[in-house]
């Protein structure tokens, strides 16, 4: 009798549920999208009713589609974007859902700078508070929402929410909670002096037992059964990261390797033995309890395409294809070496400037629409740029890496960050790695697999190869030394923006 396992990956705002066989083939898949509300400006957040009715709805259509019993669904797993704050009351109910774009906590965040705050915590967790970080907000909501803050009952990241709907399991893994900065590192454990570090000494019991992310935290009760149709019984491990699924699901499993993720956020990482102590980068837990995984990232990667399309092109192209096949395509049509715009891809902030904003610059009459989404394009792939020069700086070095991702699936973004990277790039065959690598986890945790790197071995594979065009490389120098300088030049009337912004 055939065997499947259930992966769940749970974006900032699409969730998905995906069926894999034994070897990692995909027999249904289905996402429904969510809404984020910004009920002021910085503010992110989501409806965690909403996300788990859209998760019940896509569990139930994903088993409906493949067409297989239920009861063949050995184990689920499950990964989630990483940071922000979801909160359950002291009851269980769900309260309040804040995602990893929201920059409400920056001024926090450049007063902890003037008070070297990071310098406490990175002693500890290995990373420097930013604006969307859960500790961050955690204690933006103790100092700017007293009475909210008083009726949390436990702090989750986003997985954990949809594991605790499934299981009624309250808990984590250390993939996201070292990932947020509140795990010891090394040792992967709650630290009171880290708490202290961020003003939540008093908040030790609001934080869920943290699991190993192959250890199954529970199992389907008979009313989620009902209204999903998986099988009560089923086991569901504690789940990842979905940066470090990503890299699983992608085949990126051993010391040295590097993985890229254009999704939301702009995540470069490369797994190595020992945490590298350099404050200029972020170091977590990865899927095994020995090593661990250096990264940059910021929410300025793929997310800027998927604001375009959804303000620009969406309700107003007129072919048959979709607007992202649109898009690439438009931007393959533009000359690389030619005169081509420069963007910033900021529309979150950046991860040097919470009040840095997105712009086009260099535009003149004779720029299309495909030369903006050529410059939208490049500008992003730039930012990856700076954030694996800082990776190298630091020490983690790599000669190729794996692109994944919603960048990864245009037929010209690859070929862009191989020239821009100067390094081969491969993509696999999977294009939803972070529910693949949650299956990997989810099969590793009831003993189909001996550890992740074998699972990952089974269950992956390389699709497409890029070779970095050495020709271009002269021109992609240029323009990228202008968007470092344009980058510099624009911080203090990014400043004033902000400042008119709070008078309003």
């Amino acid at each position: 009798m055939d065997k499947y396992i259930l992966g769940l990956d749970a974006g900032n705002t699409v969730i998905k549920a995906i069926i894999f066989d034994m070897s990692g083939r995909e027999l249904a898949l289905a996402a429904r999208d969510g809404r984020s509300s910004m009920p002021r400006p910085g503010h992110v957040e989501r409806d965690l009713t909403e996300l788990w009715r859209n998760a019940v709805a896509v569990i139930g259509e994903c088993i409906e589609q493949a067409g297989i019993d239920a009861g063949d669904i050995t184990a689920i797993g499950c990964a989630g974007h990483g940071n922000g704050l979801y909160a359950l009351d002291r009851d269980g109910a769900p309260l309040i859902g804040i995602q990893s774009l929201d920059t409400r906590a920056v001024g926090i965040v450049a007063e902890w700078a003037e008070q070297n705050v990071g310098d406490r915590t990175y002693v500890h967790c290995l990373q420097k508070p930013w604006a969307a970080q859960t500790p961050t907000l955690l204690a933006w909501l103790k100092r700017f929402a007293p009475q909210l803050f008083a009726r949390i009952g436990t702090v989750f990241l986003c997985k954990d929410f949809v594991v605790n709907r499934l299981t009624g399991a309250r808990s984590t893994d250390t993939s996201d909670m070292s990932g947020c900065g509140l795990l010891q590192m090394p040792g992967r454990h709650y630290n009171q002096d880290l708490l202290a570090a961020y003003g939540l000494g008093d908040c030790m019991d609001l934080l869920p037992p943290v699991l190993e992310s192959a250890k199954i935290a529970g199992h389907i009760n008979a009313e989620v059964a009902a209204l999903t149709g998986l099988r009560a019984g089923t086991p569901v491990v504690a789940g990842l990261f979905d940066v470090v699924a990503s890299a699983v699901g992608s085949g990126v499993t051993r010391t040295g390797a590097a993985s890229i993720i254009a999704g939301t956020w702009s995540i470069n990482q490369v797994i190595t033995e020992e945490p590298i102590r350099d404050p200029s980068i972020f170091m977590l837990s990865t899927f095994d309890p020995t090593r661990y995984l250096a990264i940059e990232s910021s929410a300025t990667s793929a997310a800027n395409l998927e604001w375009i399309v959804r303000e620009f092109l969406e309700h107003t192209h007129d072919t048959d294809k979709s607007p992202f096949e649109l898009c690439s395509e438009l931007v393959a049509s533009v000359d690389p070496a030619g005169d081509i715009p420069i963007y910033h891809p900021f529309l979150y902030g950046s991860q040097q400037n919470g009040r840095a904003r997105a712009g086009f610059y260099g535009m003149a009459g004779w720029h299309t629409r495909a030369h903006m989404l050529r410059a939208l394009f490049e500008g992003v792939a730039f930012e990856h740029k700076r954030h694996v020069e800082t990776l190298h700086k630091a020490g983690a070095t790599f000669d190729e890496a794996v692109l994944s991702g919603g960048g990864s699936r245009s037929h010209i973004w690859p070929q862009i960050f191989a020239d821009v990277l100067g390094v081969p790039v491969t993509v696999a065959r999977s294009g939803e790695t972070g529910a693949l690598g949650a299956a990997i986890a989810a099969g590793t945790g009831v003993g189909v697999f001996t550890d992740f790197s074998a699972g990952s071995a089974a269950m992956t594979q390389a699709a497409l190869h890029y070779t970095p065009n050495g020709a271009i490389a002269p021109a992609y120098a240029r323009r990228y030394r202008l968007y470092r300088e344009i980058n510099q030049a624009m911080a203090p009337i990014w400043q004033r923006i902000a400042a008119e912004q709070a008078l309003t």
